[in-house]
């Protein structure tokens, strides 16, 4: 079974991760920030990667850590559930509709971090969540998935439209990506026999 459990534990905050990859996207997440975990879950749910989430931080400072401590924690989770990576689909991309909002995304399940994160929020803030913490998110999960993603919003106008359709994207590009390709099962999709490195 394809399944992880990351359990990260510093001086700001305490976070227990399990994802399960050929889940069914059952979530069950509690960040202690209300717009956050509305992002994990549609996260989960889209892309059918069954997830939990525990964090607690150090909220009475601010979102940063917290949010940013989750992006570590699951995109390591990813990584190790995936193991050798053989026979996954490896590429996937979308172009996500929110509304008004049209975002891109794409990835690579290459073994090699890449964030080119390219978003325009028209406020500083969704509720009480701030939405430059939307790429620091990003740029924790690739970084530590070790994935190449480029998440490119071509245009909208509303700041939870804007972010909701990068999350999207990601579960479905996720989605796709971490999936079995039947034509090549027990192959890693790599010309070198093998990712990252």
């Amino acid at each position: 079974m394809r399944t992880a459990t990351i359990k990260r534990k510093t001086k700001e905050t305490a976070i227990e991760v399990t994802v399960d990859l050929d889940g069914t996207g059952v979530s069950n997440i509690a960040t202690g920030i209300g717009f956050f975990d509305h992002m994990l879950d549609l996260l989960a749910r889209h892309s059918r990667i069954d997830m939990t989430v525990k964090a607690v931080g150090d909220l009475h400072i601010d979102y940063h850590h917290t949010t940013e401590d989750v992006g570590i924690a699951l995109g390591q989770a990813v990584k190790q559930a995936l193991g050798n990576m053989a026979g996954i689909t490896r590429y996937a991309g979308i172009h996500l509709p929110m509304d008004e909002t049209l975002t891109r995304v794409v990835i690579d399940i290459s073994g090699r971090p890449t964030l080119v994160f390219k978003a325009e929020f028209p406020r500083d803030k969704i509720g009480e969540f701030d939405t430059e913490l939307v790429r620091e998110w990003f740029n924790a999960f690739a970084m530590n998935a070790g994935v190449t993603l480029h998440v490119e919003t071509l245009y909208g106008e509303n700041s939870h439209h804007i972010a909701e359709s990068c999350f999207k994207g990601l579960a479905r590009v996720l989605r796709a990506a971490v999936a079995i390709d039947p034509a090549a099962a027990g192959e890693v999709p790599s010309t070198k026999g093998q990712l990252g490195g």
